[in-house]
């Protein structure tokens, strides 16, 4: 009974020692991270929306924009 209570107890000072090491260390790497994939996300956005727009006014344009970018 008491070593389950003491195990327990352990493996939550073990999982907030975790928890601190990863987001206080490694709290910048995670935060650049998500800043460089939100930005990454943001740009292909306005890739999309500028190829949606290049597709409507000339779809020839699009077409070899497409397979360019594709390679075929």
């Amino acid at each position: 009974m008491f070593r389950t209570v003491f195990a327990v107890g352990a493996m939550a000072i073990v999982g907030i020692l975790a928890m601190k090491l990863m987001f206080g260390i490694f709290g910048a790497l995670v935060g650049l991270f998500v800043v460089l994939l939100f930005w990454a996300l943001k740009i292909a956005f306005i890739g999309l929306i500028i190829y949606l727009i290049i597709r409507v006014i000339s779809p020839d344009t699009a077409r070899k924009i497409k397979e360019n970018v594709s390679g075929a």
